[in-house]
């Protein structure tokens, strides 16, 4: 399935029903009188997170989403069906935003989580609505209230809680193989990686963190160079990073130094996110290259430590998965214990003890 991480479409919900002009004649029946039903609702357009979904294709060939209109409403007062709603499913992840690409409209990180995105219109009145002791036959009827509509693009950002960044041929995808039961493209030139990948890291029986590798980053990314920056914000929502780095290069200070240039001129806070750097490749070099390496590494790192590691012949790798557990353990119970907090709002009367009146709203 070819991956697809954004797409714009247009939507609109549908439109209410008109309401229905009509009389009572029945015959034996001395009263008549108007009887036309009010029209039905429209339909909604709702956006849905599906668990089972980690592409957009379903929106690169169909861009144009109309949700049905309601029915007309009928004599003997009866109400136009409401239409059904347009639902639109999406991967976990996917936000929603306006014409100009930059104003988030929702944004859907749970699976199941559902957003009414657009209103369908209300029916509109019959002509048994407008009866009154003064207006015994009303010919009065309303349209149906239009729908909503508008154009939107659909960007995904993959969840993750590790993230893999380095130049390309930095080994990523190797070390993704390495301790996944993901099977990403792996050669030997540059931009072997054209998509991102998810993997499922699992240490032991009860440690498990969703780890994704992104295509590699060159200098001036950031101005569209290479492939640019786009598919950084796979990452943004990932707790740590994991910065590999080619040992097999000469000067990997300054290879260390481009991504981190990168990073921070992308923004979103990537910069700052906790990091573990990872000497990658050390089974083709001496160990007094490794020590050497490592050292001028841990004189530029800020953010995390740094180790050495071979994707391809698996050393160190269960070390540099544990660096990774720690941060994204500590990140879970930050959060954890963000959520336990109670929010109070500012103002609000106390929910019990001295003050609380159980009529005051």
């Amino acid at each position: 399935m070819k991956f697809l991480d954004q797409a714009k479409i247009y939507l609109k919900s549908g439109d209410g029903g008109p309401g229905a002009v009509s009389f009572r004649r029945e015959k034996f029946i001395e009263y008549g009188g108007p009887d036309g039903g009010d029209g039905g609702r429209g339909g909604d357009v709702v956006i849905e997170a599906a668990d089972g979904l980690n592409t957009l294709i379903d929106y690169r060939y169909q861009q144009h989403f109309k949700a049905s209109r309601g029915g007309h409403g009928m004599g003997r007062n009866r109400t136009g069906a409401a239409a059904d709603d347009m639902v639109l499913r999406v991967p976990v992840g996917t936000q929603v935003l306006d014409d100009d690409q930059e104003t988030v409209l929702a944004d859907l990180t749970v699976p199941g989580q559902r957003v009414v995105f657009l209103k369908g219109g209300d029916g509109g009145f019959g002509n048994a609505h407008y009866k009154t002791s003064t207006n015994r036959a009303p010919r009065k009827f309303t349209p149906g209230w239009p729908g909503e509509e508008r154009w939107v693009w659909l960007r995904l950002k993959l969840i993750a809680d590790a993230g893999l960044v380095g130049l390309p041929n930095a080994g990523k995808s190797t070390f993704l193989a390495a301790c996944t039961a993901a099977r990403p493209k792996i050669a030997d030139y540059p931009f072997t990686t054209l998509t991102p990948n998810l993997g499922v890291v699992r240490i032991g029986d009860e440690r498990e963190f969703v780890m994704a590798d992104i295509p590699g980053l060159i200098e001036g990314a950031s101005e569209g160079h290479g492939l640019g920056d786009r598919f950084l914000g796979h990452v943004e929502r990932t707790r740590v990073l994991l910065h590999l780095v080619d040992g097999t290069q000469e000067d990997v200070v300054a290879a260390y130094r481009t991504i981190r240039a990168e990073l921070k001129a992308y923004g979103a806070g990537l910069a700052r996110k906790p990091e573990v750097v990872g000497l990658n490749k050390i089974d083709a070099l001496t160990p007094e290259a490794v020590e050497a390496k490592v050292k001028a590494l841990r004189r530029v790192a800020r953010k995390g430590p740094v180790l050495a590691l071979s994707g391809a012949a698996g050393e160190n790798v269960r070390g540099v998965l544990d660096a990774l557990w720690t941060r994204i353990a500590d990140a879970r119970a930050a959060d954890a214990e963000a959520a336990a907090i109670p929010v109070v709002e500012i103002g609000a009367p106390p929910a019990e003890g001295p003050g609380y009146d159980p009529l005051r709203r």
